[in-house]
């Protein structure tokens, strides 16, 4: 025993530790001292460290990794749905009648029933709230699709929230008409369906969508609500392996909760929350983005990114395309910002040394963003900005080695190609259509043209879980015959969960990797996943988390 004689805190032993370290790709265990990982060898080595006080934790032959880094979620609003209808899966009107009516039966007093999770075909036609009317008219029912992007919701929640007879939105939005003159009951994109949840008080979760601060200031009790709310979300990413993650919206009262979790011992996972610009406010605005990662800047709690939404999504045909969609001839989709607009914000946040990070789905929003990028370079000179587009779900031959060339990186979910996991093939590949296929979620070649590739989940639009996340991208299979391959392969996957994602938040020289000096965020599986069928690896499950050298999760 060494450690000026007091021992490591912690080790794990008795593992197949993958380190993801080029230098030392395995070992047999890992000790741990005030945070950061001391030793990594074999067994005998470290069991040397052990003193009186350190907490072994025999990981009985499962794989031990470096703790995932979620690269792409919403906290607060994954939080909150753990305890909503969950529909993912569920097509079919008797299904789906079924499922609510169950939900809304064990809820009496509820304002409003929330469903999350919806597929776009969950019925053989478009849903209007005349379905909904036929399943619950008697109380509001709203319920979203798995990307957060459309609502439908019945003739009660329209009514109430003031919206039966339409609403001016903003471009990128629409309370779809029905033929009668009142909403169908389609709400697509925030602008419109926001009226409902905040008619109901079901907006709390959406708080950081908007960029700006709860106003009026919430109470204690709604402050203790929401960091509670905070924890619970924290928990079940630990429960998932989960020690850092890269929220994807974000304001400085997100801040301000995590940093006192973090004052009570609660803050379970090292937490990146950015700026969320939008496309009203003015340039200085970034001010305060500069500002949030000036005051959290530490390896707990940090900022120093902005966030900005170009488009919306393929299945409400609110993504960006260059061409028409295949199955709409005459419709592109409408930007939330110009190209111009957006290239001014790319210049500034640049300049002012901040991470950009861009929700760009469509491949005419993948283009502009590159292209404000471009501007941002051109005027403020070459630096390591890393700036990101997230999802990437289509893209044109000409944009992809532009991503290494600018040093763009590409945030990319393996649940979310059609035909992954819950997502059915229709009506996403229709509205691609046949000729975007090949670069549709190309993630190989986007990673052979050079670019750094990070994967997430994009919680709650899929389950948080990484492992999922890693069979995704082995088993990924073309959804068409000639279509390239964009599978990746185990070590990849992982990679995408670990290394890639402390490259994405410049913090590869302290994490993602499992090597001495780097913090002790670890996650020891139940089986060895490297032995583990493709077809099986969603059976390994984490069975103890570490972060910082605390466990945060033991099964």
């Amino acid at each position: 025993m060494s450690v000026a004689d007091g021992g490591a805190d912690l080790m794990v032993v008795n593992g197949r530790v993958l380190t993801m370290d080029e230098d030392n790709p395995a070992a047999e265990a890992v000790a741990v001292k005030d945070g950061v990982i001391i030793a990594i060898g074999n067994r005998a080595s470290i069991e040397e460290l052990k003193g009186p006080a350190t907490k072994v934790i025999d990981a009985q032959g499962g794989s031990v990794l470096p703790g995932f880094i979620e690269a792409h979620m919403h906290l607060f609003g994954g939080a909150a749905e753990l305890d909503n209808l969950h529909l993912a899966g569920v097509h079919g009107f008797d299904a789906l009648r079924d499922a609510i009516q169950t939900f809304a039966a064990d809820r009496p007093n509820a304002r409003l029933l929330i469903g999350a999770g919806v597929d776009y075909a969950i019925l053989p036609e478009p849903v209007t709230r005349h379905h909904l009317d036929r399943i619950i008219p008697d109380r509001p029912f709203a319920m979203s699709a798995s990307d957060h992007h459309t609502m439908w919701a019945n003739t009660k929640a329209l009514e109430e929230a003031g919206l039966l007879n339409g609403k001016e939105v903003g471009p990128g939005n629409e309370v779809v008409m029905g033929a009668d003159g009142l909403a169908a009951g389609e709400l697509r994109e925030g602008e419109a369906f926001g009226p409902i949840l905040e008619h109901f008080g079901a907006n709390r979760t959406r708080l950081g969508l908007t960029g700006e601060e709860p106003d009026p200031y919430p109470s204690a009790e709604e402050l203790a609500a929401d960091r509670d709310l905070m924890h619970r979300g924290l928990q079940w990413c630990a429960q998932h392996g989960i020690t850092s993650i890269q929220n994807m919206d974000g304001n400085l009262y997100q801040l301000q909760l995590l940093a006192e979790l973090e004052k009570e011992g609660r803050l379970l996972c090292r937490t990146k929350i950015p700026f969320h610009f939008k496309n009203f406010m003015k340039l200085d605005m970034l001010e305060k983005a500069s500002r949030m990662a000036a005051t959290y800047n530490s390896e707990w709690l940090s900022s120093s990114m902005v966030k900005v939404f170009y488009d919306g999504v393929l299945d409400s045909w609110t993504a960006v395309m260059v061409d028409d969609y295949a199955d709409r001839p005459g419709w592109r989709g409408e930007p939330l910002f110009s190209p111009e607009h957006f290239a001014e914000v790319a210049v500034e946040a640049d300049r002012r040394g901040l991470q950009v990070a861009v929700h760009s789905i469509g491949d005419g929003a993948v283009r502009a963003v590159l292209d404000g990028y471009q501007a941002a370079l051109k005027k403020n000179g070459r630096r390591d900005s890393r700036h990101r587009i997230e999802h990437i779900e289509v893209t044109t031959p000409s944009d992809v080695p532009r991503f290494a060339e600018l040093g763009v990186l590409a945030s990319m979910q393996p649940p979310h190609p059609p035909g992954a996991m819950n997502f059915p093939l229709e009506p996403t590949i229709s509205r691609i259509g046949r000729d975007k296929w090949p670069l549709s979620y190309a993630w190989r070649t986007l990673k052979d043209a050079g670019a750094r590739v990070v994967f997430a989940s994009d919680w709650p639009v899929s389950p948080v879980d990484p492992i999922l996340g890693i069979q995704a991208a082995v088993m990924r299979k073309p959804w068409a015959e000639g279509l390239p391959d964009q599978s990746f392969s185990l070590h990849e996957s992982i990679a995408g969960y670990t290394v890639e994602g402390a490259y994405a938040e410049f913090m590869e020289h302290r994490k993602g990797r499992l090597k001495t000096g780097y913090l002790a965020d670890i996650v020891v599986l139940s089986a060895d996943i490297e032995a583990t069928a493709p077809e099986a690896l969603h059976t390994v499950r984490p069975v103890t988390t570490i972060c910082g050298g605390k466990v945060t999760y033991q099964a």
